[in-house]
């Protein structure tokens, strides 16, 4: 009976410390998670104010109105009359040719200003528009409505055409 008794205390010894060491590697694994997890979090914030795209560019403003026009003899002919989205001073619309894409606002009475709309940063098409500012939604890049970076990544201004206003025909040089 006594060799019974001082196995059972064996056994019971054994398993005290098996459950010990079970929760003692328990408590590092634990532990050791919650020091990787807290790097990671750690390393993903650094590499988010690295990456290419802006934290604080709006690249989400809303889309032009859009007006498809056609190229004659290196000119774009559009009718500016009650019913197009380019009738009241303030208004911008992206218009699109066989020739690319332009930008147009309508700045003053009497007076329109058109624009390239390929981004001078990577090219995209610039189609946003908002507080008076082309947005383009690559990269978040501004540009005034003549043309001028107004936010980066762009470093260059956009190109400009001559525009010419008889009666309600709009006529844009781009050749």
């Amino acid at each position: 009976m006594a060799g019974e008794k001082e196995s059972i205390v064996t056994i019971t010894k054994r398993a005290q410390h098996d459950r010990l060491s079970s929760a003692q590697t328990a408590n590092v694994h634990q532990g050791e998670f919650c020091v990787q997890a807290a790097s990671f979090v750690s390393i993903a914030s650094l590499l988010q104010g690295c990456g290419g795209s802006p934290t604080s560019a709006d690249t989400t403003a809303p889309s032009l109105s859009t007006v498809n026009a056609s190229v004659s003899s290196g000119t774009i002919t559009l009718n500016v009359d009650a019913s197009s989205p380019l009738s009241s001073v303030g208004s911008a619309a992206l218009v699109q040719t066989s020739s690319g894409n332009f930008l147009v606002s309508h700045s003053a009475v009497d007076t329109f200003v058109a624009l390239t709309a390929v981004c001078t940063h990577e090219g995209c098409t610039v189609s946003g528009f908002q507080n008076d500012r082309y947005v383009c939604p690559c990269h978040g890049s501004q540009f005034t409505t003549s043309g001028a970076v107004a936010q980066g990544p762009a470093s260059s201004p956009l190109r400009q055409f001559t525009t010419r206003l008889s009666g309600t025909t709009l006529t844009i040089v781009v050749a």
